[in-house]
Parts: C-alpha cells; structure tokens; sequence
C-alpha cells in the first residue's frame, strides 16, 4: 500500500531535463526501484500520509543511511590512513558525518533542487538539516535498492571523488567549544554555557535548542541546534567569531581584571 501511494508522487520539475535522468546523474547508476528514492526526498513538510493517516516521509530511510554512511566512511578512512591511530579517525569521520557537512555536501551535489517538500523554501530555523538528513536517506535508498557495495561506490565516487577534499577537512577545525574553552583557560577567564531557551515544532517533531556563552560573565556568543551540543559549537562558533574583535577582547578582559580585584579584596578581608 505504501508502494503504491509512493509511485503517485511524481518528481518535481528540474530546469529543462527529467528529474529521472538528473537523479540518475548524481546517483552515477539506474534505479532500480524508483520508490525508495521518492521516498528519500520526501521531506515530512509536504504532509503525505498512507491510508492509516501515518505521514510519509524520509525519517526512516536517514536512520539507515546513518549507520550505513559511518560505516563506509569509517572503512574508507582506515584504508586511506593506514598509519594513523584510533583519535586521528575517529576526529576525522566526526567531522565529515556533522550535519552542517552533510547539509553542503547536498547542495553540492544538486539534492536540495530534487527534494519534495510544502514550499521550495523548507529551510528556516525550525527545519535544519533537511538537505544533510536527505543525503542519508539517499544512501538508505540505495542500500535497499542495490545492496551495500553499490552503497560504497556512490559515495567514493560520487561523494568523495567529486565534492570533498579529505586532506583539506583534516586541517579543518570543527570543534568550535574546545577551542574556545582552551581558549579562555589559557586566560585564566571564566567561561559557561548556557541553554536560554528551546522550541518545540510539533508538525515536524523536532525540538531547537538556543545557547548563550558567556565570558567573564559578558555574552560574547549565541548558537541554535537540534541538540544542546549542536547549539553549544554555534554558540562557540559565533564567540570565536567576535573576539577577534579588538573591543570585545578588551571587555572581557577589563571584566576579568575586576573580577580579580575583587576575589583578591574579599581574601584581604578575610585575613
């Protein structure tokens, strides 16, 4: 039943071609079975339910094409370096399946035009990571229709070859948070993160999370996210970005030296 009410959904327009040979393109393969690729760039916003008023969407194709993603990336990382050790890999496969990568690598490869959705705009603070979370989805799609070796191919050759640059994301620096917290260490500054708020969008069963970071008590970064961690690197991201500022470095540190005055003033009271 479901089959069936996935084959009515036909594919939206893409520029002058059919969106069949423009998936087979960016796929490097044919379809088997069309369905699971419909169903792969089902986004949850167009509100298709089976004949039980269950929506129809791509969630469950993204949770298989997770698993299945992490493990061929993990492979694929053993084998390209073969001297590295277990935290080198593990840092670099982190980096790679991150939900802000994912959702580049979509556009990339063209997947946010192919994608079925209530408006071209799905995007918007309450609907992240649709593009990333299709890609895995993608992958799941494949793995029912081909198998796990075809799974493979289309990732070194279709991802990896064509739009990702392994050795340049090795350099790159992902996580925001600990660079900041070292950061603020090596300064003897004081340093929290807090989740301020959180919203609930029950249409698409998704929760944001909002955090502020605060520097000797200063907020010097704000972040949203799926999860508090997401909002936290956003959070140390965004405080990264400021305090490179010449004012914002002089605040903070003028907010650090009273701190200490006073620390120093309550101990001289005490003695």
């Amino acid at each position: 039943m479901i089959k069936r009410i996935i084959n009515r959904i036909r594919f939206i327009s893409f520029t002058k071609n059919e969106p069949y040979f423009v998936l087979r393109n960016l796929l490097g393969f044919s379809p088997k079975e069309n369905s699971y690729y419909q169903l792969a760039l089902l986004h949850r916003s167009t509100g298709k339910r089976n004949i039980n008023g269950v929506i129809i969407d791509n969630e469950r194709l993204e949770f298989l094409g997770d698993a299945i993603l992490s493990a061929i990336i993990s492979d694929y990382l053993y084998q390209k370096f073969p001297l590295k050790k277990e935290g080198f890999l593990t840092n670099l496969r982190s980096k790679i399946v991150q939900r802000e990568y994912l959702d580049y690598l979509a556009v990339q490869m063209g997947l946010d035009k192919l994608m079925f959705s209530q408006n071209k705009h799905i995007v918007s603070k309450n609907a992240v990571h649709v593009y990333g979370n299709a890609l895995e989805a993608l992958i799941g799609a494949i793995y029912l229709d081909q198998g796990y070796k075809k799974c493979q191919q289309f990732l070194e050759k279709q991802v990896i070859e064509k739009h990702m640059n392994v050795n340049e994301i090795v350099k790159k620096e992902y996580n925001f948070k600990s660079k900041l917290i070292e950061w603020a260490q090596k300064r003897k500054y004081s340093i929290i993160f807090v989740v301020t708020n959180s919203e609930v969008n029950k249409e698409q069963n998704i929760t944001t999370f909002y955090t502020s970071v605060l520097i000797e008590n200063i907020e010097v970064g704000t972040g949203c996210g799926l999860n508090k961690k997401e909002s936290q690197q956003k959070a140390a991201r965004d405080a990264l970005h400021k305090i490179k500022k010449k004012e914002t470095g002089i605040l903070i540190n003028t907010k650090y030296k009273e701190r200490i005055e006073l620390e120093n003033h309550s101990e001289s009271k005490k003695l």
